[in-house]
């Protein structure tokens, strides 16, 4: 579900009362943890956690105009979800990450390759999710995109 919001407070207000709390303590978690060089903004109508254009003047190979995005939280129709590059993009990011994910948590993870779906709102594990914002630098993640993603 897209929500049209110009800002990551307005994204929040438009949220179901269920997924308000979550959504923020994970926001937050975010921004706690984010990397130097990366930034909050609203991107494909969810909350993104991108490297600036004053950081990576080159911007997203997709579209140069948009800054190079690291990181979204959205709230989907049956779930909040969770999107993070590196998971996709470096293999031993996310067996760590699915390796910590069962230990933490009592139910299956529910995961695409860089999509992680929290269907249990009292099952998110935040501790997890602050060391996974920790795992990649923005100097990392520039070398990982030149040398994975851009290319192709």
């Amino acid at each position: 579900m897209q929500y049209k919001a110009s800002s990551p407070e307005e994204y929040i207000k438009l949220l179901p009362e269920e997924r308000k709390e979550p959504v923020k303590k994970l926001r937050q978690i975010i921004l706690d943890n984010l990397p130097k060089g990366m930034e909050e903004q609203m991107s494909y109508g969810m909350l993104g956690f991108v490297i600036h254009h004053s950081i990576y003047p080159d911007g997203y190979h997709c579209d140069p105009k948009l800054p190079l995005p690291f990181m979204n939280l959205a709230s989907q129709k049956n779930f909040i979800a969770l999107y993070h590059m590196g998971t996709y993009a470096k293999n031993d990011l996310l067996v760590w990450f699915t390796e910590e994910y069962d230990k933490k948590c009592n139910y299956k993870l529910d995961m695409g390759k860089s999509c992680v779906r929290f269907k249990k709102m009292d099952d998110i594990p935040y501790d997890l999710i602050a060391e996974l914002v920790q795992k990649m630098s923005t100097k990392e993640w520039i070398s990982i995109y030149e040398n994975q993603i851009k290319k192709k």
